[in-house]
């Protein structure tokens, strides 16, 4: 447990909770809908503090995150709790805790193990790292000390406080959208007042410096339709450009919603080709092994530039300064060697 930091006293020991665009007034005692943050007389606690539940050593691709750093290895961890309550959750069985639990290990316990495992960097992950975003801060800042990385797997239901507060220590984003940013499956399927906000969010991120990519989780049936994924596209090259990364990726049945079935590849094939009709340069299908349309192909030539097999980069055909080898083109690519193990903290 630790006092939290983003928060306003409002008087008569209520506070106002600055994480999140739920903004939860709380009096003395409650916790707030994410199920982490608790009025403690007057002072706003984050009940996760050096309290992860989730840890795993992943490849930055899962994250997604495709236009950096290929290959890096990420420690990627999170806590208990959520500020979204989504039926079809896979990790429903800690975002959807009401119960603080994990391990005991403070931030530098962290960035030592993930030293030691020769990690290049930290996701934020699992559930919505927002609601612990001091304590990502605690480890965030000392893993840049040691050359380490830091990316928020996020939903996107910042406050500008709360950008403002992250942007300091991360290096990416994904902002993760659902049932292609239709308000009513927001609202119905996962509880979700305004979905407008998230677009606010990732101006502020690439206002901050914050690479940012984009997610879609396609829902059959409910969260699939076509008119609802051009509008999003189109929003979100209006803000991040035409060379933003989007990643349509496929649901498979989980929690609440087990009756639906995996989103057909078909479908994801037409949100790939929606994208590209409303001018995205780098879209991708994603958790669809074997799919082409996880490479990255050149806008201008269409050699492959990064071809990838579920997770791992097999081959990166880019110049130094992330050019197209063949007809020169500047891709938004940042690139880097991997640092040697590092064995000592």
């Amino acid at each position: 447990m630790g006092i939290a930091t983003l928060y306003e006293e409002m008087g008569s020991n209520l506070v106002k909770c600055t994480a999140c665009r739920r903004y939860c007034t709380l009096k003395p005692g409650q916790i707030g809908f994410c199920g982490v943050r608790k009025n403690m007389d007057g002072v706003l606690h984050l009940l996760v503090q050096n309290k992860p539940l989730a840890i795993q050593i992943d490849p930055i691709e899962k994250k997604p995150v495709l236009h950096m750093y290929p290959n890096y290895v990420i420690y990627s961890i999170g806590t208990s709790g959520c500020d979204y309550a989504c039926q079809f959750c896979q990790n429903y069985d800690i975002s959807q805790r009401r119960e603080v639990s994990g391990v005991d290990m403070s931030a530098e316990d962290i960035v030592r193990e993930a030293i030691s495992l020769g990690c290049d960097g930290f996701a934020y992950t699992y559930n919505e790292p927002t609601i612990f975003s001091e304590f990502a801060k605690d480890i965030g800042d000392m893993a840049h000390s040691h050359g380490l990385i830091n990316i928020f797997v996020t939903n996107g239901y910042e406050t500008p406080q709360s950008v403002d507060y992250t942007s300091s220590f991360l290096d990416a984003a994904t902002v993760d959208f659902k049932g292609n940013a239709n308000p009513n499956f927001y609202r119905r399927i996962m509880s979700v007042p305004d979905v407008s906000f998230i677009y606010d969010t990732i101006d502020r991120f690439k206002r901050s410096g914050v690479h940012t990519e984009i997610t879609d989780l396609v829902v059959p049936g409910i969260g699939d339709d076509e008119n609802d994924a051009r509008a999003m596209v189109r929003k979100v090259i209006d803000i991040m450009g035409d060379d933003v990364p989007i990643s349509f990726l496929r649901f498979h049945p989980d929690y609440k919603l087990m009756n639906l079935p995996p989103t057909p590849v078909k479908t994801l094939v037409r949100h790939y080709e929606i994208a590209k009709e409303e001018g995205a340069k780098f879209v991708y299908v994603g958790n669809v092994p074997g799919s082409d349309l996880q490479n990255t192909y050149c806008p201008e030539c269409g050699l492959i530039l990064v071809k990838r097999d579920m997770m791992r980069t097999i081959s990166v055909s880019l110049t130094k300064d992330s050019r197209c080898p063949v007809c020169g083109y500047k891709t938004n690519f940042v690139l880097g060697e991997r640092k040697k193990k590092r064995l000592v903290y």
